[in-house]
């Protein structure tokens, strides 16, 4: 091959890599940081393992929507115990219910799982990394919750990322209550934890060592993902807070309606999610699978987009 075609060809690699690698990227439930990711050059899968249809990627099977719904007025989801006034979305009323550690009641998912997602960028069409969750719930109530997230193919050459994270805590009435939530990046403290104190209702943030007081019902960002098991309500919307590991914000979770869609993992009747803060991040949970997320898509500031698709569910 000439030189200069060599030359060429390295070149383009290297600009594919520097825009995945200077891109911002916050994945719903894949990590606290932004997140850069790195391109493998291969065409999708065929339409029974492909993902959701993407930029310059062939359609696969259409999905099949119903009318989503208007937006209602939400409401905080945990079952209450004792209510109080909470913070709500701009525009938003809610009575938010305060969560006690009561009976632990059974978890929705099995005792342990696997769900592991492949990581598209969409103006690519280009599968750029993966991603594995896995829960355990124990006897006495408790759970924990691990994510890794980590870019793959050429752009590993340049810089190899993996971002690890874990939530545990407890289940009460109304779901999952974190009490932990630690993060590494590429095997060290990514200073991106977080302490829950459900005495007081704070939280505090190791990377400032705030304290900030918090919602009831508030979770991390990895348990956020589990919890919607636990949340009624969900098709006419809601309100939860989230701790990402940086800061505490409130997510207006707006329902788009019901979707069929097709993933590796298999066809699924799911509920299309999304919560609009700087970004917006999309999640679509399987009504006919404990609810599981098996459609997240993360649209940066810039229109540049993520999508994590679930390929396999199944036991660890």
């Amino acid at each position: 091959m000439p030189v200069a075609l060599l030359a060429a060809l390295f070149g383009s690699l290297a600009i594919h890599a520097a825009a995945l690698i200077g891109m911002d990227v916050e994945l719903f439930g894949g990590g606290p940081e932004q997140v850069p990711l790195r391109a493998e050059i291969r065409p999708l899968p065929a339409p029974l393992g492909a993902p959701p249809a993407v930029a310059a990627a062939k359609p696969g099977p259409p999905a099949v929507a119903r009318p989503a719904p208007k937006s209602l007025p939400v409401v905080d989801e945990p079952v209450p115990e004792a209510e109080s006034e909470s913070e709500t979305a701009p525009g938003r009323k809610s009575t938010a219910t305060m969560i006690t550690p009561a009976q632990a009641p059974r978890p929705v998912l099995p005792k342990t799982g696997t769900i592991r997602f492949a990581i598209y960028k969409v103006s690519l069409a280009l599968q750029v990394g993966r991603a594995e969750h896995r829960w355990e719930f124990s006897e006495d109530g408790r759970y924990r919750l691990t994510g890794i997230t980590e870019t793959s193919g050429l752009v590993s050459l340049f810089k190899p990322i993996r971002l690890e994270t874990e939530s545990v805590g407890r289940m009460v009435v109304g779901g999952l209550q974190p009490e932990t939530y630690r993060t590494l990046k590429n095997g060290k403290d990514a200073n991106e934890n977080a302490d829950f104190d459900w005495s007081t209702v704070e939280v505090r943030l190791a990377r400032d060592g705030s304290v900030r007081p918090i919602a009831p019902g508030t979770q991390d960002l990895l348990s956020l993902n589990y919890q919607l098991a636990y949340m009624g309500h969900l098709a006419e919307g809601s309100v939860i807070g989230v701790v990402t590991g940086k800061k505490y914000e409130r997510y207006a979770l707006d329902s788009l309606g019901e979707e069929e869609i097709e993933t590796p993992a298999g066809r699924f009747r799911t509920l299309h999610l999304r919560a609009m803060t700087d970004n917006t991040t999309e999640v679509w949970i399987a009504l006919d699978r404990e609810r599981l997320p098996v459609r997240i898509r993360f649209t940066d500031k810039k229109g540049e987009s993520f999508e994590q698709v679930a390929t396999e569910i199944g036991s660890p």
